[in-house]
């Protein structure tokens, strides 16, 4: 169920009401649920040949020799590469080049590239793979955080000097590392071109990003490296980074055949980043009607074993590290280390996640301390509109945090959960189905626990410090078959969350014209950024808007099919950029970093069966400002989504590590949420515009993300008892505790 509360709603009339506000059907909606739609894995071309990458079994080794003969000698093997045939430079990355295309002298972590192989058959690559051979000399790897020396980047934030209070609570917090487990694997093809470059069809996040860092390694000029949008089956920050991208380019461009290279789901998760695991130490102190007096932190992220976004994810925890709290006196320390684990990147609500988790749970500490409730200690120290970050950065803009709240508070609670069912005459069994464990029978109601929990969480929306963000459109008007037509052209990212359908709205709305064709997207139009930090609707939709706004002035004045037919085709190009930001200061953390700021509240409602430890969530209620809706159906299916990976997060999601080695990388061992386990979601969605945005809209991406963790959390330690200061929560952490 879903309640929309608007003071500010404004509804467009348009032929085919499709515009924004509506729930414009995705056209590719049928598609996906037919099968039909093509994504990246489906791509084919005549006389294309395969690549495969041979990867490191160690975590950490020096390379001593590689011996490619064995692989040549093989049958339909049609080239074998490494470091010394990379046409270009030798290193690439996101925000420092210190990853290498292929290891040259040593490998840093489990799954890293050391060769690649091209083959007429994927079972040929495969074998020539596994028949070369590399001589190792491993060496003890570093994948214990604490005792890393190697700083990505440390980020404090200084505030005030009073860290005395008449109620202090600590406590120590971990979060697991989490996987992005989209289901779609990485893969691409690569096409050689007649001008000595090369064609990529690619699932990717951010095409411009990925040319940037391809065209130094291929030794090409940028315009010889052209990306077009292949269908992308998820993302949540896991295709920011590259993966396969140089590797199919260097074979196509070795065979000027087109390669393609999709990875199988192991090979996945050894091929993209993960969320950052971390280890947090906190300290609240309040008066005694619990208004916060400061806050100590102590964030350590493992980042794995290259930069990847990390020193951005620092710079999210640290600035975000409070919650969204009014406090006089901060004391916070993040760092971002190097470990020879797997590298870890973006994932929806990089940084802002785990420190959530921690925040949160110290703000229940802080009610139990103070002889006040959840939600009570959450009001008397919400931020609103004009309050502080601990940064310094005034929000500007409505955040009616203690409202939500109450919101929140005041939707009914689930009734209990049935526990028997009618089976005819005679006793009465329980109903499993409303049970932890669900049908697998492995309780029988005797020892279930309710328990109530609440969560609140803040996010960044769009690229904070200083990065210069921007997005780049191209709206076209013109007469096909006497009817008036509107094409948009970016190269912002569909990675399945609806863009393509926001911005044929957004056409529709500014021009009224209805017949909207959304060109896929490529990097023959200028740069559209990532889609990620929750920023397309507000940048892309933002450039869309003002290109369809330039075109709507050269009507001048006339009904579209007049000004078409009087001027003919009419083109328009912009770019939009948000308001700027600044780097948060290297020693106090000050300064205002973010372009925006979203909140979500949730409440988790949980039973669990204390002797097995098997938890089923009950019910998951929302409150989310989004501060203008687009599409009513996307955004609901955006929170759904946030909450869900909130949910797997704290219950059962974790690359499992030993030693550097990942223990889980499939399916079967490393478990997702099911629409077996996500329950009934309530959810109020408001509406406060920020002025400062394109319609008044708020990033709406992220923030369930948040909040639905510890708000979970808070549920199961409710019905336990237990502290549970580690997520994911493990049966063994209730049952055995």
């Amino acid at each position: 169920m879903t309640e929309t509360a608007s003071a500010t709603r404004q509804h467009e009339s348009l032929v085919g009401g499709r515009g924004v506000g509506e729930s414009a059907r995705r056209p590719d909606a049928t598609l996906k649920v037919t099968g039909e739609f093509a994504y990246a894995s489906d791509l084919w071309l005549d006389g294309m040949v395969w690549g495969v990458t041979l990867r490191s079994p160690h975590a950490s080794a020096w390379i001593r020799s590689v011996d490619v003969g064995p692989a040549l000698a093989m049958p339909g093997v049609l080239a074998v590469l490494t470091h010394e045939d990379v046409p270009g430079e030798k290193f690439y990355g996101l925000e420092l080049k210190d990853q290498p295309v292929l290891a040259i002298d040593q490998v840093r972590y489990q799954g890293e590239p050391v060769a690649l192989v091209a083959a007429d058959h994927p079972e040929t690559a495969r074998r020539a793979a596994a028949a070369i051979v590399v001589e190792y000399e491993p060496r003890e790897a570093v994948t214990d955080p604490h005792r890393s020396r190697n700083v990505v980047r440390y980020q404090p934030v200084r505030v005030g000097h009073t860290f005395e209070a008449d109620i202090v609570v600590h406590g120590e917090y971990e979060v697991g590392m989490q996987d992005q487990a989209f289901l779609g694997p990485e893969s691409g093809l690569a096409v050689p071109a007649e001008d000595g470059g090369v064609d990529l069809f690619i699932a990717t996040q951010w095409l411009h990003v990925d040319r940037d860092q391809l065209a130094p390694c291929l030794g090409l000029p940028p315009e010889k490296v052209r990306l077009t949008l292949s269908g992308v089956g998820g993302a949540f920050g896991a295709r920011e980074d590259l993966s396969m991208q140089v590797h199919a380019c260097m074979l196509a461009l070795r065979l000027n055949r087109p390669v393609k290279i999709s990875y199988g789901r192991e090979e996945s998760f050894f091929g993209h980043v993960h969320r950052h695991p971390a280890w947090m130490r906190y300290e609240h102190g309040a008066t005694r009607d619990g208004r916060l007096v400061y806050v100590k932190a102590e964030i350590l992220l493992d980042g794995g074993a290259y930069c990847s976004s990390s020193p951005a994810v620092v710079g999210n925890a640290a600035s975000l590290g409070a919650g969204p709290y009014v406090v006089p006196n901060v004391r916070v320390d993040a760092t971002g280390v190097y470990t020879n684990n797997p590298p870890c990147g973006a994932m929806r609500g990089f940084g802002a996640v785990q420190a959530c988790y921690a925040y949160e749970s110290q703000m229940d500490l802080l009610a139990d301390a103070c002889g006040l409730s959840p939600v009570e200690i959450r009001v008397r120290n919400a931020v609103s509109q004009g309050s502080s970050l601990i940064t310094g950065q005034v929000i500007d803009s409505p955040a009616p945090l203690a409202d939500m709240l109450r919101e929140l508070e005041a939707m009914p609670l689930p009734a209990p959960a049935p526990t028997t069912v009618s089976q005819g005459p005679g006793p009465t069994e329980p109903d499993l189905r409303s049970l932890p464990g669900g049908v697998s029978q492995t309780t029988r109601g005797e020892s279930v626990r309710r328990g109530i929990g609440y969560g609140v969480g803040i996010k960044n929306i769009c690229f904070s410090e200083g990065f210069d963000d921007y997005s780049t459109a191209r709206v076209r008007a013109e007469l096909i078959g006497g009817e008036p037509h509107v094409t948009v052209h970016t190269a912002a990212a569909e990675v399945g969350q609806g863009l393509v359908t926001v911005q044929a709205q957004i056409a529709r709305t500014e021009l009224g014209i209805d017949d909207v064709t959304v060109a896929t997207a490529d990097t023959t139009v200028g740069s559209a950024g990532s889609s990620s930090a929750s920023r397309q609707s507000y940048v892309t939709g933002g450039a869309v808007k003002a290109a369809c706004e330039a075109v709507r002035a050269r009507f001048e004045g006339l009904p579209p099919r007049e000004a078409l037919e009087k001027f003919g085709p009419i083109e328009e190009t912009r770019e939009y950029r948000h308001r700027p930001t600044y780097p948060m200061h290297p020693e106090t953390g000050q300064g205002d970093s973010h372009t925006q700021l979203a909140l979500c509240v949730h409440r988790a409602v949980v039973d669990v069966d204390v002797e097995l430890g098997l938890v089923k969530v009950v019910e998951l209620a929302a409150v989310q400002d989004v501060g203008r809706i687009l599409n009513p159906q996307a955004l609901e299916g955006q929170i759904h989504g946030g909450s869900a990976q909130g949910l797997g997060l704290a219950l059962m999601e974790e690359v499992r590590m030993r030693d550097g080695r990942v223990l889980n990388p499939s399916f079967t061992d490393y478990l997702i949420p099911t629409i077996l386990d996500m329950p009934p979601m309530t959810m109020k969605i408001l509406e406060n515009p920020d002025p400062a945005a394109p319609y008044g809209l708020r990033g709406a991406g992220e923030p369930p993300t948040l909040s639905s963790t510890p708000a979970i959390v808070a549920a199961v330690r409710a019905a336990t008892g237990r502290k549970l200061t580690r997520v994911p929560i493990r049966p063994e952490d209730i049952a055995l505790a």
